[in-house]
């Protein structure tokens, strides 16, 4: 799927991501994007959607947050912003965060491409203008690795 979009649009946009998760076997999202492209603010309409009760912020320094839904399931979002290198990301476990079967939302998961479940839900986000993104879901790794723009 590819569509333009903005941010009164945002719920929509959230919630067709929510149905491409139900049809995937891999609860692990990957959001890639350059810095205001949106990514953050996808996550939370997302997990404003499913209910979470927790306050959604990008966990940038903490590198990963842990939420809380209204039915007592928990959400991982992660932040791979500041990590350098993958043995960082291995060394914090998150390999059993994407096997554990709970849904992980990743920002910046370029350094990780390596780690990922093979079906890993692939969100891309390119900015269009001030006020509007172009957004493509489930896109290949290589697309992703291969684009410059990001």
């Amino acid at each position: 799927m590819e569509k333009i979009f903005s941010l009164k649009d945002i719920d929509n946009i959230a919630q067709n991501i929510i149905e491409s998760i139900k049809d995937n076997d891999s609860p692990v999202v990957a959001f890639y994007g350059k810095m205001g492209s949106g990514k953050t603010t996808l996550i939370k309409a997302i997990c404003e959607k499913i209910g979470v009760i927790d306050t959604v912020q990008s966990p940038t320094f903490a590198i990963i947050n842990q939420y809380q839904t209204t039915q007592g399931k928990s959400i991982f979002h992660f932040d791979f912003y500041r990590l350098n290198r993958l043995e960082e990301a291995i060394n914090i476990g998150v390999e059993d965060y994407f096997y554990s079967g709970q849904l992980c939302l990743i920002e910046w998961p370029e350094i990780i491409e390596p780690l990922l479940p093979d079906n890993t839900l692939r969100i891309k986000l390119d900015i269009i203008d001030q006020n509007r993104r172009k957004i493509t879901i489930n896109v290949t790794a290589e697309s992703i690795n291969h684009n410059s723009s990001i």
